[in-house]
């Protein structure tokens, strides 16, 4: 039987559709198989020996004289930081120039190695190249919101098998953005604390959407999931924006984040994905109202015409059940054994 399912931050709603019988292997199935990708190809941008293809970098993370994290401007941006932000208007529309800034985070110097597969204290390395990039980016005084992300695979809109990320700057808080923290305001007001630290304690209690967890942090497939082994990777101390994250904090950070994308990446044979950390946006560092997560959304099913016209997502597995799924896998990786 379908069932209507709201979100509590945000108050959209999800339908679970009564085909609940879907494993991973449905979807598997319905993916194209993913090309062995060699350790180095000599006209990779990111690869070792080839930085004299990309800008000069803004940031490079070293052991023993070998990079191991580059951080470097986006050749082909459609954002420049050169551009004025001033809005102005055309008839009854508003414009402004192309102002923004966009860099790319090589991740590691091998091109074929992605975060699921990586030691942990690499993973811990791009982490805190997120953070110390944002909070650099953060000084600009035209910079209001920066967006972190990650796209892997060719249908989560990635041209470039070398593992990497992305951070793109903006003077702009788009509605997509700011709607939900407005949500989050008046649930504050109404009750007194945080929306998204009340989802996540509760999301504990009841457990059966669990993944993986730690002391810190917390992996589940939430309640009002918009489509099949939707993840969300949360800190259970409130924090705003992932600016606060202290050292010892990305370590362990790292280590569940490449426990869930692990499991994703066995459970699901490898899949197409993004991820997007929702921080908050500069000047909100501190409020009570807000609370950074990260979101990794599997590229396993494709919005139709409902979902765009609706805005209400159908999801044809319960994530009580992707949940299961993916706590019930057993991991395998070279760099540490059967999990």
């Amino acid at each position: 039987m379908s069932e209507f399912r709201q979100n509590l931050a945000t108050k959209e709603w999800v339908i679970l559709s009564a085909d609940r019988g879907k494993r991973p292997s449905d979807f598997i199935k319905d993916n194209p198989r993913r090309q062995p990708v060699p350790p180095y190809k000599d006209d990779c941008p990111f690869c070792k020996g080839n930085e004299h293809l990309t800008a000069d970098p803004t940031l490079v993370y070293s052991e023993e004289g070998q990079w191991k994290v580059r951080v470097v401007p986006n050749k082909y941006a459609a954002l420049q930081p050169d551009q004025d932000t001033r809005r102005a208007c055309v008839g009854s529309f508003l414009t402004a120039h192309g102002f923004g800034i966009a860099e790319v985070v090589i991740e590691h110097p091998r091109h074929n190695l992605t975060l699921a597969r990586m030691e942990i204290d690499d993973v811990a390395t791009v982490l805190r190249a997120y953070r110390d990039r944002q909070q650099a980016i953060s000084r600009n005084p035209d910079v209001n919101l920066v967006t972190i992300f990650r796209n892997h695979g060719p249908r989560a809109g990635t041209s470039l098998a070398h593992p990497h990320s992305q951070i793109i700057a903006t003077p702009i808080v788009p509605p997509h953005v700011r709607n939900p923290w407005e949500q989050a305001v008046l649930y504050y007001d109404e009750h007194g604390h945080c929306v998204y630290c009340d989802m996540m304690r509760e999301e504990i209690a009841q457990k059966v959407r669990i993944i993986t967890e730690t002391d810190r942090f917390v992996a589940y497939c939430p309640f009002a999931a918009r489509s099949p082994f939707e993840a969300r990777l949360y800190p259970k101390r409130h924090m705003p924006s992932f600016l606060s994250m202290q050292d010892d904090e990305l370590v362990e950070m790292a280590g569940i984040l490449r426990d869930l994308l692990a499991r994703l990446y066995t459970c699901l044979d490898d899949p197409d994905y993004n991820f997007i950390i929702r921080s908050a946006a500069i000047g909100d560092e501190d409020v009570r109202y807000l609370h950074w997560y990260m979101v990794v959304i599997p590229k396993v099913s494709i919005p139709a015409g409902f979902e765009m016209g609706s805005g209400i997502y159908i999801n044809s597995v319960a994530p009580e059940d992707s949940a299961a799924c993916l706590r019930e896998t057993k991991i395998e990786c070279p760099c540490r054994g059967t999990k």
